[in-house]
């Protein structure tokens, strides 16, 4: 029902449509159905209206890491706003990113970092593909 979700926030009036709240919608929603690009285009006008916000960011890198630009996700990530270090999935989006770019320590050490400020990412390193390669050691 991704399309009829995304069809009702066009309708949302004209002065409410940058409304925060409507701009996370339209992130998830493109999220959801794998719809990368279009994710990328609404994360990337979050962060523009809202730099402050740790979503823009995590989001708009996953985005780019699902394109196959992970060094550029990682970079993204990095240059966001110092909130980002209150969000476990920032270090763990790290640790896998290092991963995929084929380092191991610093993946390890990233996702150490999540696993310290919650613990389920434990759980979910687990099953995470990007992450068989260093996983082994941390569980």
């Amino acid at each position: 029902m991704a399309e009829e979700a995304l069809a009702e926030l066009e309708r949302v009036p004209g002065e409410d449509r940058g409304h925060e709240d409507v701009a996370q919608l339209r992130v998830y929603i493109f999220m959801r159905v794998r719809r990368w690009p279009e994710a990328l285009t609404a994360c990337e006008t979050l962060r523009a209206d809202r730099p402050d916000l740790p979503l823009g960011y995590i989001h708009g890198a996953f985005c780019l890491h699902e394109l196959g630009r992970t060094a550029e996700a990682m970079a993204l990530l990095q240059e966001g706003p110092a909130s980002l270090l209150r969000e476990p999935v920032y270090f763990y989006n790290l640790g896998c990113y290092h991963a995929v770019l084929g380092n191991p320590e610093e993946a390890q050490s990233y996702l150490q970092m999540s696993f310290n400020l919650d613990e389920k990412f434990r759980e979910i390193a687990r099953y995470d593909p990007d992450l068989e390669d260093v996983i082994g050691k941390l569980v």
